[in-house]
């Protein structure tokens, strides 16, 4: 696990993913079920977006591309589908079944922690990196 990203780039890439993504995401419901509540179409919306895209997209999510940040796997192989319900829905469970306390733990853990991994990184087998898919290819050659 090289160049593992912190707190705070994390925290800005979600923030990113919410106004790049959320908003239109939220203005699309609006149209569809006729007011500005969470939906399902929201709700389906950001879970298929935080499944999907970093598979597609080597990691990247909108926000984490912007600031060249992605999610990887800590043995180096390609992430997956089954990686990423690990890591958003059964992490997402945790942190709802402990009312939020695990994510304020999760938090801490990502300022602290010198791998920067917090629990859904640790449930998933994955970390977040500043190292593009091409630097880990070419370390691993290297080895």
């Amino acid at each position: 696990m090289l160049n593992p990203a912190g707190f705070w780039a994390r925290f800005a890439a979600s923030l990113l993913d919410g106004l790049i993504i959320g908003i239109p995401l939220t203005f699309i419901s609006f149209l569809i079920v006729g007011n500005w509540n969470e939906s399902p179409v929201t709700s389906i919306g950001n879970i298929l977006y935080t499944l999907i895209v970093p598979v597609l997209w080597t990691g990247y999510t909108v926000g984490k591309k912007i600031l060249d940040i992605r999610i990887a796997k800590v043995d180096g192989t390609k992430l997956g589908y089954g990686t990423m319900l690990l890591r958003v829905l059964v992490g997402g469970l945790i942190y709802a079944f402990t009312f939020g306390i695990a994510l304020v733990v999760s938090a801490f853990m990502v300022g602290i922690r010198e791998d920067k991994r917090a629990i859904h990184d640790f449930i998933a087998g994955t970390y977040v990196t500043y190292d593009r898919p091409e630097e880990i290819l070419e370390e691993k050659e290297q080895i």
